[in-house]
Order: C-alpha cells, then sequence, then structure tokens
C-alpha cells in the first residue's frame, strides 16, 4: 500500500516515461501492468487517515462494463424461482435461468428498469414488479464497496502481438448520491445483472450485479479530483 502523495510522484515518473509495453496479455494486462510499476502487490492506495481507496486502471474510449457491487437484501417482490419460470429461459442443458442484464429498455422477455424518486425495480411490461431496491440503500452498498477510487486512464495501441500503454491521467473520486444511480441507471450507463437459475426446488441467485460502463464511472461520483 502506499499513500495518495507517493501515488502521485511515482504517476508522474509513469507518465514521463511514455509508451509502456504490457506486462501481461489480455483485458487484465493494464491493470497488472500499472501495479507493477507502481510497485504494489495490493490493488490499493491509501489517504492520509488510512482509508483504503480502490484503483482502477481502464483503456481511454473503452466501453467495457465493471461490476461495482452486488445487492439482493429484500429485494424480490416475486419468489426468485417463480420469476425464474415465469420469465427465465433454458440454457444449452435444458436448465432454466434468469440471465440478464436490465436497462430502462424492455428486454426479449418484457422485463426492463423502472425508476421513481426513491426507488428502482425491475419490472415487467404487464406492471409485474420482480424485484426492488430503495434508492438510498444503493448509494450505501456504493460508498461500503468503493468509497474512493483513483482512476487511471491509458491511451493504447497494439504493436504487433504486444499491447502498449501510455497512462495520461490519474484522478481521485470520491461520493456518490441516490440521486446520481437514479440518472445514471436512466442514463443506461449504470445497468443490473440478474443471475439465478432453477435448481428444482429454489432458485441458485449468484448475486444481482450492479456495473457501469468503464468510460462513464465519472459520472458516478459527486467529487473528481485530478492527481
Amino acid at each position: 500500500m502506499i499513500s495518495i502523495d507517493e501515488f502521485k510522484e511515482k504517476f508522474d515518473e509513469i507518465k514521463s516515461q511514455g509508451w509502456i509495453p504490457s506486462k501481461r496479455r489480455g483485458p487484465t494486462g493494464i491493470g497488472q501492468t500499472l501495479e507493477q510499476l507502481l510497485g504494489l502487490t495490493e490493488n490499493n492506495v491509501a489517504l492520509p487517515d488510512l482509508h483504503e481507496v480502490e484503483l482502477k486502471a481502464h483503456r481511454i474510449g473503452s466501453s467495457s462494463m465493471i461490476t461495482l457491487f452486488t445487492f439482493n437484501r429484500k429485494a424480490w417482490k416475486m419468489k426468485p424461482l417463480e420469476a425464474i419460470r415465469q420469465y427465465g429461459t433454458s440454457d444449452i442443458n435444458g436448465r432454466m435461468g434468469l440471465y440478464c442484464t436490465m436497462s430502462p429498455k424492455p428486454s426479449g422477455t418484457g422485463l426492463f428498469l423502472h425508476a421513481e424518486n426513491e426507488n428502482i425495480s425491475v419490472r415487467h411490461i404487464s406492471g409485474e414488479i420482480i424485484a426492488e431496491w430503495l434508492l438510498e440503500s444503493l448509494a450505501q452498498q456504493f460508498i461500503k464497496k468503493i468509497p474512493e477510487l483513483v482512476l487511471v486512464s491509458a491511451l493504447s495501441e497494439m504493436r504487433g502481438n504486444v499491447e502498449w500503454f501510455n497512462f495520461t491521467r490519474a484522478q481521485l473520486l470520491t461520493e456518490t448520491s441516490p440521486e446520481i444511480i437514479r440518472e445514471q441507471i436512466l442514463s443506461g450507463n449504470v445497468l443490473v445483472d440478474l443471475r439465478l437459475h432453477d435448481k428444482g426446488t429454489r432458485a441458485r441467485n449468484h448475486g444481482t450485479g450492479f456495473r457501469a460502463r468503464e468510460d462513464k464511472l465519472l459520472l458516478l461520483f459527486k467529487n473528481v479530483q485530478e492527481l
């Protein structure tokens, strides 16, 4: 773990190096490369009051999705097993499941995200409510999972079989609110993944995931500080 001041000093050195070859192939290469350059063995830095800050590196222009948190507590208004059997689909093995990404636009099964002033819900176009969350609870869960985030941005290009990065910017992101989360859900920047299947006598729930687009992460926070 390093402090924010140490991070800023090391990051200035990294920026001055220009293009740097990836330390690992594939999507995780950018994070692994940054960690090695910073000398980190754990994926976090520390504020002066010793709170841990999550570190996230992303490729500029990438709209890949990342999971912010999972949250199911007291959300289901419909029995999960009933929801699977009514709105789910079968996989190649014939197992019924409800694996779908929810947005304000109805899916092929008629499910969509509906946002009100204080809550959001997964609903069917018939009006039936499948699950519902208080926006305040989602904001608290988000802050619990990611109290602060250092977002590092890098240009990326392939040279032969090797990806190269040019780390250009680091920003400290802090605080969110129920209103921000609601706005980003309505904008389609935050999506909800339902991940459960039929176990015969019960539903197996792998956790409802709240995910955001990498290039829209800034919009989820109240405060943005350049490092």
